[in-house]
């Protein structure tokens, strides 16, 4: 249930540099890491279920996001399946955002990527253990990088870092009432 603090990957890309110039070339943009554990009072089987099937994204979404899916859903999530949607993820712009699901071990894990939206890089991994009969762990592991570059690494914990937490607090409150 608890998130871990902001994280800083000792990984490094070489994006959003603001210019040309050797010394500004060199600037680095850091790969942060979001860490949220929740038990879901939900039997694993029934818990992977829910967590597989895209068409409960929207259920789990706070509504100032304004997330509007413009794929065709399947009920279950496979490798490969790509997902079309709208969001207003800051300061109300609408954006889309195309999510691929790169890999599924049913019922364990699974791992959506972003192809285009607001981050520079998302890759979000979703993972399920069975606590008991009525009871499963889910945990998500987050790696992205904030969009603008360098802008983005300042806003990050200002901006960014606190609506993943809220994003991540509405959906552990939408399941506890599921």
């Amino acid at each position: 249930m608890a998130s871990d603090g902001p994280i800083v990957t000792p990984i490094f890309l070489r994006l959003g540099c603001v210019s040309r110039s050797t010394e500004l070339r060199s600037l680095c943009v850091p790969i942060y890491t979001f860490r949220r554990t929740q038990t879901v009072a939900m039997p694993f089987e029934r818990c992977w279920a829910f967590f597989s099937d895209p068409r409960n994204l929207s259920k789990i979404t706070p509504p100032e996001l304004g997330l509007v899916v413009r794929s065709e859903l399947p009920a279950e999530a496979h490798p490969g399946l790509m997902i079309r949607y709208t969001v207003t993820p800051l300061w109300k712009v609408r954006m889309t955002w195309l999510t691929e699901i790169t890999q599924v071990q049913k019922p364990d894990y699974f791992v959506d990527e972003q192809r285009v939206g607001p981050y520079r890089i998302w890759h979000h991994e979703h993972f399920f253990r069975a606590i008991d009969d009525e009871q499963t762990e889910v945990r998500d592991l987050v790696h992205y990088v904030p969009p603008f570059g360098i802008l983005g690494a300042l806003i990050n914990p200002l901006v960014i870092r606190p609506q993943l937490e809220r994003i991540f607090d509405f959906r552990k409150a939408q399941l506890a009432a599921v």
